[in-house]
């Protein structure tokens, strides 16, 4: 991996951090001012305002301990890269407690802002068996 490319993992792994601490104002700092969130099987949060109303429903629904392994990433112009992961861990609901397995498959589209790799679009798909 080039400097850009390494500098984008590491972003990933600050991702991950946040998420497994239901931090969202840490995610926040990730993310392009414009940034778009696309969780499966709901709309698309656009916006800074967006994307931190959902962060913040996510983690007041659910907890995850989740591992990211980086696939790929390749950088697509001097301020574009994408990365595409697969995650693991476990999520737990709050409201319930139940719990299980969690494992998706992710794309990001970074754009390059001010010097800093920010995440510009994500969506993620599971990989996990349906639940019953």
């Amino acid at each position: 991996m080039n400097a850009n490319e390494k500098a984008v993992a590491a972003v990933l792994a600050k991702y991950q951090d946040a998420l497994n601490q239901s931090n969202t104002d840490a995610v926040m700092k990730l993310y392009a001012p414009d940034g778009v969130f696309m969780p499966q099987n709901s709309p698309s949060s656009v916006g800074a305002e967006e994307v931190r109303r959902t962060y913040d429903a996510v983690f007041k629904a659910i907890k995850l301990s989740v591992q990211f392994k980086v696939a790929e990433v390749a950088e697509l112009a001097p301020n574009w890269a994408f990365a595409r992961t697969n995650s693991s861990g476990s999520v737990r609901v709050h409201a319930t407690g139940a719990g299980g397995p969690e494992a998706n498959q992710e794309l990001f589209l970074f754009q390059k802002i001010d010097g800093a790799w920010k995440i510009a679009r994500y969506c993620f798909s599971t990989t996990s068996p349906a639940r019953a």
